[in-house]
C-alpha cells in the first residue's frame, strides 16, 4: 500500500503530466491555425474561420482538462473524509453529533 506521501508524489506528477499534455495541444492547435491563415489565399472570411473555430478547440479542450481535474479533486477529497471518520452526516453535524 502506498502511503501519503507516494500517493501525494503521484497525484503531482499526473496533475503535472496532464498540464504539459494539454499545453502542448494547444500549442499545436493554435500553431496549426496560424500557418493555415497565414498560408490561406482566400480572404479574411476564411482566416477568421480558421482562427475562431482554433480559438474554440483550445478554450474546450482547456476548460475540460480543469474541469474534469476539479471533479477528481473533489472526489478523491470527498473519499478521503470518509475513509477518515468524517463522513458525518449534515442532520449529525448540526444535531452536535448525537
Amino acid at each position: 500500500m502506498l502511503n501519503s506521501t507516494d500517493t501525494k508524489a503521484i497525484q503531482t506528477t499526473r496533475a503535472w503530466a496532464g498540464l504539459l499534455v494539454v499545453l502542448f495541444g494547444d500549442i499545436g492547435i493554435a500553431l496549426a491555425a496560424i500557418l493555415v491563415a497565414l498560408h490561406l489565399k482566400d480572404g479574411p472570411e476564411a482566416t477568421v474561420a480558421i482562427l475562431t473555430s482554433a480559438f474554440t478547440a483550445i478554450t474546450a479542450m482547456t476548460s475540460a482538462y480543469f474541469g474534469i481535474r476539479a471533479a477528481a479533486n473533489t472526489a478523491q477529497s470527498a473519499v478521503a473524509g470518509i475513509q477518515s471518520g468524517g463522513g458525518q452526516s449534515t442532520q449529525d453535524r448540526q444535531l452536535g453529533g448525537q
